[in-house]
């Protein structure tokens, strides 16, 4: 398919237009001389004429000679030749009648004075030209057309080969590129072997080898640093579960406490399932394993893990599905994304409802709450953005917006990063899937997670 993108194409353009303007440039050059070597020839040919006239018939108003010429007294000249004509050659189209019918053909006409007396001498074309009478303007006759036709058939071959080196040239111009582009397709090693080169692709080479090297270093520190973080901190995590477990086991059964050693268990074990699911952002997403995971368990078991931030609220949650659906990914990220939706639903509604909706192509967290102003949709998944909260007389935080019917007022201020959507975005991507946003007419906001 032909694309005038391509740096292929773009050369041959480039290289055939340049051969076509060579060749217009050529033919101006050629048509130029062709017509002031014929004014040259046809003006020597008369004033010839008209000195042969004047010895053989004296001075007379009109001298008529054969083939076609015709010369003037100035006072005897047609009017519209007096009008036009002077010492330059000209050429006008005109109607002859001849045995044939009408025919037009051109006529070049000039002025001329000589002893105070002027004439118009004119040259009619089409008559046959005897070598005889001027051999030089005969011959020139009929070598004019064989050098037009000769001419076009060079423009036809210059265009064609023009066409044809430039096919060929710019394989070899474009050849180092697709070597380039080999080369970073394939190993790091072929792409070194071009930076020796002294051309502009050596060049090209050597700055996308280090940026590579650079980029393998970046990577290969976040790496490390996850590992390192993650590493350290089970550890501690696996001492604040096993410390929470004795504690809950020496209280009475009926304690009071048993809720918060219940919750500290609880948090260091989402802790720890955090940690392995950003493990697994570090991974290639083709590297990781995909299981069969129900979305309906994880739908319920975030909405049950995460219902403590309605305990003082007029919210309720209900999950929709008509069946439980499956899909192939790692649990611990599904958990991650849905939880995030989910929590955010439950964080920014007072009140209403939050409707987890289950189908086989998506996931929907519908909500009644605060909504997302307009301003802030260009930084919805931007990392530690957050919308600013009212205080509970309506204000928020000196900030209002008259166009956004989302400013609800919030009677406690909802804690968070700024992380939660950005880290969604980040798994929808590392997993191949879709999250989209749509602002409810009643209040509120949609999120829905597409998978495949």
């Amino acid at each position: 398919m032909f694309t005038i993108d391509s740096i292929a194409n773009k050369f041959r353009i480039s290289y055939f237009v340049f051969a076509l303007l060579l060749c217009t440039a050529f033919v101006s050059i050629f048509m130029y001389a062709e017509m002031r070597i014929e004014q040259d020839l046809v003006k020597g040919r008369l004033l010839q004429q008209l000195q042969i006239s004047q010895e053989k018939y004296g001075e007379q108003a009109v001298y008529t000679a054969n083939p076609g010429i015709k010369i003037y007294r100035y006072d005897s000249a047609p009017e519209n030749l007096k009008t036009i004509a002077n010492g330059t050659v000209q050429e006008m189209r005109v109607t002859v009648n001849n045995k044939a019918g009408k025919t037009e053909t051109n006529l070049h006409f000039f002025a001329y004075p000589q002893n105070e007396q002027n004439y118009i001498l004119t040259y009619l074309e089409g008559s046959e030209m005897a070598m005889e009478n001027y051999p030089v303007l005969a011959i020139f006759e009929n070598l004019e057309d064989i050098f037009a036709d000769a001419l076009k058939i060079a423009v036809l071959l210059s265009l064609l080969i023009a066409a044809l080196f430039s096919y060929l040239s710019s394989k070899q111009i474009i050849k180092p590129l697709l070597d380039l582009k080999k080369a970073v397709e394939t190993d790091h090693q072929n792409l070194t072997e071009l930076t020796h080169l002294p051309s502009e692709v050596g060049v090209l080479a050597q700055a996308i080898d280090e940026k590579n090297n650079n980029l393998e270093q970046y990577l290969k520190r976040e790496q490390l640093f996850t590992g390192d973080v993650s590493h350290e901190l089970r550890t501690p995590l696996t001492i604040i579960m096993g410390a929470s477990e004795v504690l809950a086991s020496q209280l009475a059964h009926d304690s009071y406490l048993s809720e918060f050693t219940n919750r500290i268990n609880t948090t260091a074990k989402e802790t720890t399932e955090i940690i392995s699911a950003l493990l697994l952002l570090s991974r290639a997403p083709e590297k990781l394993d995909a299981p069969q995971t129900s979305i309906n368990s994880i739908a319920i078991n975030e909405a049950q893990r995460l219902n403590y931030l309605l305990k003082y609220k007029s919210v309720t949650c209900t999950i929709i599905a008509e069946q439980v659906y499956f899909t192939n990914v790692r649990p611990e990220l599904l958990k991650m994304a849905l939880g995030n939706l989910i929590k955010n639903a439950f964080q920014y509604t007072d009140d209403g409802e939050v409707i987890i909706t289950i189908d086989s192509d998506k996931i929907v967290v519908t909500d009644t709450g605060l909504g997302i102003p307009e301003s802030m949709m260009p930084l919805l998944y931007e990392r530690f953005e957050r919308l600013e909260h009212s205080n509970t007389d309506g204000k928020t935080d000196g900030k209002t917006d008259d166009n956004s019917s989302t400013d609800k007022a919030f009677s406690n201020k909802v804690e968070g990063s700024g992380l939660g959507l950005s880290i969604v975005q980040r798994i929808m991507t590392h997993m191949d899937w879709e999250l989209t946003h749509q602002a409810n007419k009643t209040g509120g906001s949609s999120f829905s997670i597409y998978y495949r």
